[in-house]
């Protein structure tokens, strides 16, 4: 039950002929939601008596003494009150069931409204410059750009009279972000225990999506996703969490997944139960053998489901043009083509470009993964030092730390790391020069790659490995639009389209790293300015660090054998 102080603040009583009636009116005040929420409640109790006599005053309070034939009331700083007439103890109990119920309904009431008045408050963003991040992507200066009930209105028109305005001048607005590649936490076990057991560890789904919103994504691709992350989306999507939109993708794979899928027909058959569990996408995962792989692809087609995923390890060593599998339509990594080879020319990175190209076969280059991996086998500070590490849930920190899989990794192995990564750059230029697409993804979830944080990382080492400014925001707005297939709904700042924006203090056009800089998101439609951003990592921060010693990797896995 809720906890609520209640402050009286007004007692009134009235006189009728010859019965004195008490009309005693409660001014509550209780919080709800850090706001104070008042309730008038009045009750009227008749008893016979007519003189004020012994006297009694109570603290605080205000009496009006109000007369049939009077229009105006006399005021006194305090109360007195016959003492024959004193409210007996069952009465103040039926107020104060009166008062419970009143509260209840007018705080169900009170936060319904909120919700509403948050969900059809019309904006109006003032003097802003917008890169509308379309294909001729023409910037619209100083303009004046209109939200209401979470699309875009309009730009350049008139201001709506009820519009809340935002001052956009010397800012610049672009689409939300769009992380092409995450795993995001959610609740889960790495098996069950016994029935009825439920999730080993749960998260704060609130807490989870915060990292996205404030680096500016407003749309995940989750290539692992399970069936508790349909319970996040329905979060975001009823309105108890504010979220990014999130895309679901099913992974298939011949091991270490769930489903497996050893055969061709294990395989069709994982691919329509994906299809009835309700996943928009197929991941194929590393393990599959080749015929499978071919299956899980055809069959997906079949469904109307776009496949992104791995390259199997079962075509290492054959020709490249046999993995260029018909409707395979997006590398979850560049490293899926590195670990395909060892030329690590041009050449071979063109060769690849070229095959991708004629299947129309795009690409996440993923860049931030294979540096990272490179700079965690050198040394786990390089964890700790992270911007958002703060951010990451205690139990993740103390993987990412004890557990590490690629520290203390061999030099011989960490100069094969770098040398991926060299190539990884080429297969970009290779990529760009033929005009394949190329997505933003980050693996974000994985050790050292942190939700939200690691899209801007991701962008200045696309705009390093040769994409300018203007491609690589493209590869995380627009671009990733349209292979999700959602393009006339999100990816670019234009009528109609839902009001998933980012409103920046410096130009991303001059550099990538502004992307940074931000003074507020729009989260379909809901205003979330820089104030606001940093209350909530602020309460993650808190809370991480309230419950750090709850949480121990070694000691959860320790558990699972007892």
């Amino acid at each position: 039950m809720l906890g609520v102080k209640v402050n009286l603040k007004q007692i009134v009583f009235g006189m009728k002929s010859k019965k004195l009636q008490h009309l005693i009116k409660f001014m509550l005040t209780f919080k709800l939601n850090n706001e104070p929420t008042n309730i008038q409640l009045t009750i009227c109790y008749n008893r016979k008596s007519s003189i004020f006599q012994s006297h009694k005053s109570y603290k605080n309070s205000l009496c009006t003494i109000l007369t049939k034939n009077s229009n105006k009331n006399r005021n006194f700083p305090s109360f007195k009150v016959n003492h024959q007439s004193k409210i007996k103890m069952k009465f103040l109990k039926l107020l104060m069931l009166f008062t419970v119920i009143s509260f209840n309904l007018n705080a169900q009431n009170n936060s319904n409204l909120k919700n509403n008045q948050q969900e059809n408050t019309t904006y109006a963003i003032k003097n802003v410059n917008v890169i509308p991040m379309t294909k001729e992507n023409k910037v619209i200066k100083n303009a004046t750009v209109v939200l209401k009930e979470n699309k875009i209105f309009s730009i350049n028109n008139s201001i709506p009279e009820n519009a809340t305005i935002i001052d956009g001048t010397d800012k610049w607005l672009i689409p939300g972000l769009i992380d092409m590649h995450v795993h995001t936490l959610a609740d889960g076990s790495p098996f069950v225990i016994y029935p009825t057991k439920g999730p080993l560890v749960s998260y704060n789904t609130q807490y989870n999506m915060t990292p996205y919103l404030a680096n500016g994504v407003t749309t995940v691709f989750d290539l692992g996703a399970r069936t508790e992350h349909f319970g996040q989306r329905n979060e975001i999507i009823r309105g108890d969490v504010i979220g990014p939109r999130m895309a679901l993708a099913k992974v298939i794979g011949g091991k270490k997944s769930n489903p497996i899928a050893k055969n061709p027909s294990d395989g069709r058959n994982a691919v329509r139960f994906a299809k009835e569990e309700g996943y928009e996408f197929i991941k194929a995962y590393t393990w599959l053998n080749k015929e499978t792989f071919k299956a899980v692809i055809d069959e997906a087609e079949k469904h109307n489901m776009k496949v992104v995923g791995h390259i199997p390890v079962a075509f290492e060593g054959k020709p490249a043009k046999d993995f260029f599998v018909p409707h395979f339509g997006l590398i979850a990594h560049a490293e899926e083509l590195s670990k395909q080879t060892d030329d690590y020319s041009y050449e071979k990175a063109q060769e690849f470009a070229r095959l991708a190209k004629d299947n129309g076969t795009w690409l996440i280059p993923n860049m931030t993964n294979m540096l990272s991996i490179s700079q965690q086998a050198k040394s786990l500070q390089s964890i700790e030092n992270l911007e958002g590490f703060k951010y990451v849930h205690p139990l993740m920190q103390s993987k990412w730390l004890t557990s590490n899989g690629y520290y203390g990794a061999s030099e011989k192995l960490i100069e094969y790391y770098n040398k991926l990564y060299e190539f990884h750059i080429l297969i970009v230029k290779a990529f760009k020069e033929v005009g394949v697409p190329m997505l933003a993804g980050t693996d974000a979830g994985i050790s050292g790659i942190i939700w939200g944080f690691s899209i801007h990382d991701e962008l200045k080492l696309l705009v390093e490995a040769g994409l300018t400014n203007e491609e690589a925001l493209a590869s995380a707005t627009r671009l990733g639009a349209e292979w999700l297939e959602i393009d006339n709904k999100i990816g670019t700042i234009e009528t109609g389209k839902f009001a998933d924006l980012v409103l920046l203090d410096e130009n991303p056009l001059d550099n990538i790293n502004n992307t940074r800089k931000i003074s507020g998101v729009f989260v379909n439609g809901k205003w979330i300015d820089r104030s606001k951003i940093d209350i909530m990592l602020l309460d993650v921060e808190r809370w991480n660090n309230a419950n750090k010693e709850k949480y121990d990797w070694k000691e959860l896995l320790n558990s699972l054998k007892n």
